[in-house]
């Protein structure tokens, strides 16, 4: 049985998760646009006063706090899954780099290091004509390597 904790958290990670995708939808513009239209015609009724300004500037503000919380978390689950997919297709492909798997995890240095590294191999696929032929981080300098010895055998 969960625990009460995780109750609380699926539930709030449902709620977040519907508010979310309510919140992008047609009907939730067009009920935003609503509000913001009857507030504009309201302006004369109420003599453009700073307390109509006030109004619409208080609501929006907490709706804008609030949902910057909801989105966020939405799009760090998001995230999150799509690295476990990738994560997943990295582990399961024999040529590919067990080495990138929680890539996202890696510092700045090491993310510059590896694109630095692909920067290497596209020039080598670029050299060898060959555009399509892919190689993992450990492969690839072996692989180019054999590739210039078969050449000069020839």
């Amino acid at each position: 049985m969960p625990s009460p904790a995780v109750k609380k958290s699926n539930f709030f990670g449902r709620f977040a998760g519907r508010v979310t995708a309510w919140s992008g939808s047609t009907p939730a513009f067009s009920i935003a646009m609503g509000i913001v239209l009857v507030w504009a015609a309201t302006g004369p009724l109420f003599h453009y006063s700073e307390t109509w300004q006030l109004f619409i500037n208080t609501g929006t503000t907490i709706i804008t706090f609030l949902m910057v919380f909801l989105i966020q978390r939405a799009q760090n689950k998001d995230s999150l899954v799509l690295h476990l997919k990738l994560n997943e297709l990295l582990a399961a492909h024999r040529g590919a780099s067990n080495r990138l798997i929680n890539a996202q995890d890696f510092t700045e240095e090491e993310i510059e290091l590896l694109h630095q590294y692909f920067c290497r191999l596209s020039d080598m696929a670029k050299r060898d004509h060959d555009l399509g032929r892919t190689h993992s981080i450990e492969e690839a300098e072996e692989n180019h390597q054999e590739k210039k010895r078969v050449r000069y055998r020839r």
